[in-house]
């Protein structure tokens, strides 16, 4: 009997929804006795930011009972490329609750066959006819297409990012505590590659390897498809095949000569594939969320591109499973967007993209009211801050709120005038105003600490705003009171 996973069987599309149906409330009875067994919200981390006095106080917030979401990725559900606070919200949550987001890489068209077909979300995202497209604006730009003419968005951005989820009651001032219950692959949907998941790395014109090549042709982006095992069973993932990317004409008649414009189908009839590529290798899997942000309250479209002070596209591996986001709210009901999901990336994600895959992310949602933060770690929060079991990670852009500080022409200056220096000076004042709060050092203890035992780390140089992170472990102040 078909369960969800017989293409060719009628009631296809019924068994695979109860399939669904039964993982998901699989998957919800797990994770609610996981919750129950860390002792819910205060139980999270031994030494959490949130210490049990803001944890019991957060925790009276919230109601009684709390809910389980399911957030699809849908051409209803995701907006492409951008940020807004004038979004409707997908669904709206109360804090505590949990909440299964799928969040769809903005690479899959790189080769539908193994990341789109058979997938009806995917499919619904993805679809690009003469006619129309299941997402028509890609960016942030104007919807005419009246800069570049590469379709509406004009590509200003370029990942699909599912939401936003409201959550109610908060409020600009507030903090919310993102945690990463649980990631995995998004299986792929056709036959021919069951129990696999597959990925893209673009090697492309915005990548900081580009002006540097040293073979011919020295201008070429190069698109790496990896195979990943959805199954879990392996921890690694192998590359496929390559190819170079050839002057595509999308649906529309578009000819998009370099990679400038997201989800164009690539035609593989127009290039070749070179299936004799990192032979042997083992890339680890590190699943982790690209993009996890907040609408920022500067604009009424924001480029996904850059990373600010409400979050988005930081671009940091440990962003996974069991680590814990905090972001400061700048809008009412945050506006929780999730995407650009990566099954694996090394620090500075150089050649411009990570392995692009599709994931689904559980997290739960915790908010903290401005009212209640006075004499805790996270007061006067105003950039996003990464906690993993043993490590507290700050995150330094080359402008922490570009918006605010380039003034009208920002989303386009933020290209010209990054660096790693000045990403550089924001982690060091970021991580010794963070010693100096929570750990109550002098400056002249904080800096000689930061010296002898925090690294510091390029997360990305291909995001408009780079960053680089500051990493303290916490064991270093076991010895405190």
């Amino acid at each position: 009997m078909c369960a969800g996973d017989d293409h060719n069987c009628p009631d296809f599309e019924q068994h695979r929804q109860k399939f669904l149906e039964n993982l998901g409330a699989d998957r919800r009875t797990f994770l609610k006795s996981a919750l129950l067994t860390a002792g819910g919200a205060a139980g999270f981390g031994a030494s959490s930011l949130v210490g049990p006095a803001l944890a019991q106080v957060s925790a009276a917030h919230q109601p009684a009972q709390r809910a389980f979401h399911y957030l699809p990725a849908t051409d209803e559900t995701v907006h492409w490329g951008y940020f807004s606070k004038t979004l409707k919200p997908k669904i709206e949550i109360n804090s505590g609750d949990l909440v299964t987001i799928e969040a769809l890489t903005h690479h899959a068209a790189d080769d539908m066959e193994r990341m789109v077909k058979g997938d009806p979300g995917a499919e619904s995202v993805y679809l690009w006819t003469k006619d129309r497209k299941g997402v028509n604006r890609r960016g942030a730009g104007p919807e005419d297409a009246s800069l570049f003419g590469r379709g509406a968005g004009e590509g200003l951005g370029v990942h699909i990012c599912t939401g936003p989820v409201y959550v109610r009651g908060a409020e600009p001032g507030d903090v919310l505590e993102v945690r990463i219950l649980d990631v995995v692959p998004r299986p792929c949907a056709n036959p021919a590659f069951a129990g696999k998941a597959f990925g893209s790395n673009a090697a492309a014109w915005w990548g900081f390897h580009y002006k540097d090549l040293i073979t011919e042709p020295k201008t070429r982006e190069v698109i790496t498809i990896y195979e990943i095992d959805a199954t879990g069973e392996r921890n690694w993932a192998q590359a496929v095949y390559n190819f170079r990317w050839t002057p595509q004409t999308d649906p529309f008649g578009v000819v998009h000569p370099t990679i400038d414009y997201p989800g164009v189908p690539v035609d593989h009839s127009t290039v070749v594939e070179n299936h004799d590529v990192l032979k042997g290798i083992r890339v680890p899997v590190r699943p982790h969320f690209g993009v996890i942000g907040l609408a920022p309250k500067e604009a009424d479209m924001v480029d996904s591109i850059p990373p600010s002070y409400t979050g988005g596209n930081i671009d940091n591996w440990r962003i996974g499973k069991g680590a814990t986001m905090y972001y400061p709210v700048a809008v009412d009901g945050a506006l929780l967007s999730v995407g650009d999901p990566h099954a694996s990336q090394g620090d500075s994600e150089l050649c411009g993209t990570a392995i692009e895959c599709s994931l689904t992310g559980t997290f739960q949602i915790i908010l903290h009211k401005k009212a209640d933060l006075p004499g805790t770690a996270l007061e006067g929060l105003e950039h996003p801050m990464l906690e993993t079991q043993n490590e507290w990670l700050v995150h330094g852009f080359s402008y922490a709120n570009y918006l605010e500080e380039l003034g009208g022409d920002a989303q386009s200056a933020i290209y010209d005038k990054s660096s790693v220096d000045l990403a550089l000076r924001d982690a060091f004042r970021k991580m010794r105003h963070f010693l100096m709060t929570t750990q109550g050092l002098t400056e002249d203890e904080a800096i000689s600490l930061i010296t002898v035992s925090a690294d510091f780390g390029i997360t990305q140089v291909v995001d408009g705003n780079w960053g680089v992170h500051a990493i303290i472990r916490k064991d270093i102040f076991a010895g405190r009171a």
